[in-house]
């Protein structure tokens, strides 16, 4: 195969970049105007040739090759990867799932050129198991639960040990949402996303289903084009740039966390310690256990304060609050305080909870804004449910709608947790965080990143409008709570889980990792 003119193909993930991520009327847009700029089938030519290139990639040694092409164009990408593969000596066989005299123009024409190269075309599946399958079926235009010979084909796939080259998006999955389209999809071991990155491969079942993610612009200049959403990238973490030599520990921000009810006061703690790893110049817990710990042996640079938030005003106006951490029903009794004087304010857990039931405390949570003091919410999707009023079906059914709606409604930054993190702005701009894995899916790790993104948003806030600073710790603490739970399933892949406790000592040590030489 001939070298083309444009970029190969990027892989982002693991990665730490940034990048624009496109919905299906954005991307659609895009391909339209790259169309209209290119000669009749060149795109689809470009397209095809970056699969059979990335396959050549990813199963070098791969000997037979099923090419399975649905009836739209993503099909005609397919059939021209087999079309290259097949040149290139391997044993290619091509089944086409459509009616070929109804074709879209390009994927005819990429037919046609299949044929003429001598590629073996079936109309099902082969009999002989493949050493790779290019699912080639359904791309950016599907809309319906996969039915007939499409289900079949892609449950085919899934049934075949094989090395799986999605193009475009996995058979079945929702590119906007990340939900399957109907109950099945097929799990793919690499994806080739074409032109733009769909943000569905990032969140819900994406993550899951698309395998390794990887790029391909087909040269076209997608940077002109405005994106829905983004890709966090760890440059956040620069925003904390080295300390001064004359600075103290009133430099770097105070944070005090408000929660941990009798038989909860672990979470209030593991916030804590986030905090103080994270940097924070004193971190003060205001436990609501009144028979709590006055001293954290673990941690006693912790500074215990019961009823912190009925102490002096003008503390309460200089200092970052993370509220809700294993506060059980007695946080109600600090809310409406904090609600009204904090100037930065992260809710969590049970104060999300708290919030849903209590229509007074939504109002004093929307009146924040116009102050100008900046809330952060954190809710996991029962208690974006709860905050909505919807069910957690709803909420994963689209997680970025979910995500805008609670920013807009409650004049808040959102953090939506959950595989592909979204983060959300009031004014509609939308963040998906890529890092992080199963190993999280463990009690506590929550309150981690309450903690930690409450002591970014401390030290921020000392140089940064406190708006910017909330965005900046949000983004970078999601992305390095994620990171470190990549680290950690790359050095120990037989982990079953990861303790909340040990979380924080491993960020501690990837954002270190990370940090420039003075």
């Amino acid at each position: 195969m001939s070298a083309p003119s444009f970029a190969r193909p990027q892989c982002i993930l693991p990665g730490d970049a940034p990048a624009p991520l496109h919905d299906v009327r954005a991307s659609r847009a895009i391909e339209a105007a790259a169309l209209a700029r290119h000669a009749a089938h060149e795109l689809m030519q470009r397209a095809g040739l970056a699969v059979a290139r990335l396959a050549l990639a990813v199963a070098p040694h791969a000997r037979r090759v099923w090419v399975a092409c649905g009836p739209g164009n993503n099909g005609g990408d397919g059939l021209v990867a087999a079309t290259h593969l097949h040149s290139a000596g391997i044993e290619v066989q091509a089944t086409l799932y459509g009616d070929a005299q109804r074709l879209p123009d390009d994927a005819r024409q990429a037919l046609a050129a299949a044929l003429q190269a001598g590629v073996p075309l079936s109309s099902a599946a082969p009999t002989q198991g493949a050493d790779l399958v290019i699912d080639a079926l359904l791309g950016l235009g599907a809309s319906r639960p996969p039915h007939g010979a499409i289900a079949e084909a892609i449950a085919a796939i899934n049934g075949m040990a094989a090395t799986v080259l999605a193009v475009d998006l996995p058979s079945g999955l929702q590119a906007d949402t990340g939900q399957r389209l109907g109950t099945t999809a097929v799990v793919a071991s690499h994806t080739l996303s074409l032109l733009t990155l769909k943000p569905g491969l990032f969140t819900v079942l994406g993550r899951d289903h698309a395998g390794q993610i990887w790029l391909d612009t087909l040269g076209v200049p997608v940077h002109e084009f405005a994106a829905t959403a983004r890709l966090a990238g760890a440059e956040a973490l620069h925003a904390l740039g080295p300390r001064a030599h004359a600075s103290h520990k009133g430099s770097h921000g105070d944070l005090a966390v408000v929660g941990g009810a009798p038989g909860m006061t672990g979470a209030a703690l593991l916030a804590a310690r986030a905090a103080l790893a994270s940097g924070a110049g004193r971190v003060f817990v205001s436990l609501l256990d009144a028979a709590g710990m006055a001293c954290d042996l673990q941690q006693p640079e912790l500074m215990f304060r019961p009823q912190w938030w009925r102490g002096d005003p003008a503390t309460l106006m200089r200092s970052t609050v993370v509220c809700g951490c294993g506060g059980g029903s007695l946080v109600r009794d600090a809310l409406p305080v904090l609600l009204s004087r904090c100037p930065r304010l992260l809710l969590d857990a049970d104060a999300l909870n708290t919030l849903a039931a209590d229509d007074g405390l939504k109002q004093a949570l929307q009146s924040r804004a116009a102050r100008g003091q900046v809330t952060v919410l954190t809710p996991h999707p029962l208690e974006a449910a709860r905050l909505l009023g919807s069910d957690v079906a709803a909420v994963q059914a689209d997680r970025l709608l979910a995500a805008r709606t609670l920013a807009q409604r409650h004049r808040s930054m959102v953090l939506l947790k959950g595989s592909g993190s979204v983060i959300a702005l009031p004014d509609g701009d939308l963040v998906i965080n890529p890092t992080g894995n199963g190993l999280l899916a463990t009690g506590g790790t929550g309150d981690v990143l309450a903690g930690w993104t409450g002591g970014f948003w401390a030290q921020l806030a000392a140089t940064h409008g406190d708006a910017l600073s909330a965005r900046q710790a949000l983004v970078a603490a999601a992305w390095l709570h994620g990171h470190a739970a990549d680290l950690q399933a790359a050095h120990s892949p037989r982990s079953l889980a990861l303790r909340a406790g040990e979380l924080t000592e491993l960020m501690r040590e990837a954002a270190a990792a990370r940090r420039p030489r003075p």
